[in-house]
């Protein structure tokens, strides 16, 4: 089976291309590109194309490597201990799973997302190449080695925040998915609000991808935020007229929260909105 997208994700020629790649080649697909351009719900959607079971690894500062293999309960074991538990005799009663041994032990192949790698430690990716490369483990506390019945589609995201180790990258196929370009973004808009007005949505894109260009935003919006917006302008009813930007009282646009995620941003365009009126005053 290949994945083409779904009714519900957009996926273009060249993200097409890289995850049917990845599957062939069995390697990981990592895939980076801008916060809110689509990385995790990739895998929701390529499970769903698929029919695979989907596995969520979502990897925070704290999480180490060891954690997607398994964890040892000690605590738990000596608490029943000490209250006379019979399940002490089995260490294995207090062998907790995680997301790799749930993946590998997976009755039809499954997708395994891991999520936001670059969030960890910089040791996390070495520390899951044997693993990623054998697809197998070993568990010291019951002498049991974990071995995959089917080779997982793993995809990992990242968005940028430290660089991986060279030798984690050898072993993944890349892509990086580039923001939008309006015919995509309309395509993607059509997926969500079929029924929008398309003077609308031609005012919104315009709004929307002219503040994107803005010298000094911060934080410039992304996809799930203009689909955000987009829902605002629908549910309020708002006039495209009120979208246009020529008028400087109007450069902030309507309902900007939804796209402007900081003071700082904020200010940007209040001063450039104020700057505008003075130099019109001046002419």
């Amino acid at each position: 089976m290949r994945f083409e997208g779904t009714e519900d994700y957009v996926a273009t020629d060249d993200l097409q291309i890289a995850v049917n790649a990845s599957v062939i080649l069995e390697r990981p697909l990592l895939v980076k590109g801008e916060p809110g351009t689509g990385k995790t719900v990739l895998a929701h959607e390529i499970a769903e194309a698929l029919g695979a079971p989907l596995i969520e690894w979502h990897v925070k500062s704290t999480t180490k490597a060891q954690h997607g293999l398994y964890a040892y309960d000690a605590v738990a074991r000596l608490r029943d201990g000490q209250l006379g538990d019979d399940r002490v005799k089995d260490i294995g009663n207090y062998i907790v799973r995680g997301k790799l041994w749930e993946a590998f032990e997976s009755e039809t192949r499954p997708v395994l997302l891991i999520d936001e790698i670059d969030k960890a430690d910089i040791e996390f990716p070495n520390d899951l190449l044997l693993e990623l490369d054998r697809m197998e483990f070993h568990v010291y506390e019951t002498k049991q080695t974990v071995v995959a019945r089917h080779r997982p589609i793993v995809i990992i995201t990242s968005n940028n925040e430290k660089e991986l180790p060279d030798a984690f990258l050898r072993r993944c196929f890349f892509h990086y998915i580039a923001f939008p370009d309006a015919d995509t973004m309309t395509r993607i808009v059509d997926v969500h609000f079929p029924d929008i007005k398309k003077r609308l949505l031609r005012e919104a894109l315009t709004a929307f991808y002219d503040l994107r260009e803005v010298p000094g935003l911060k934080k410039k919006p992304s996809t799930s935020e203009l689909l955000d917006w987009l829902k605002l302008l629908v549910a309020e009813d708002i006039d495209p007229e009120e979208l246009r930007t020529n008028d400087p009282a109007k450069l902030i646009p309507p309902l900007y929260g939804a796209l402007l995620k900081s003071e700082q941003d904020v200010q940007l365009f209040e001063r450039l909105a104020f700057l505008n009126r003075r130099e019109r005053a001046g002419n």
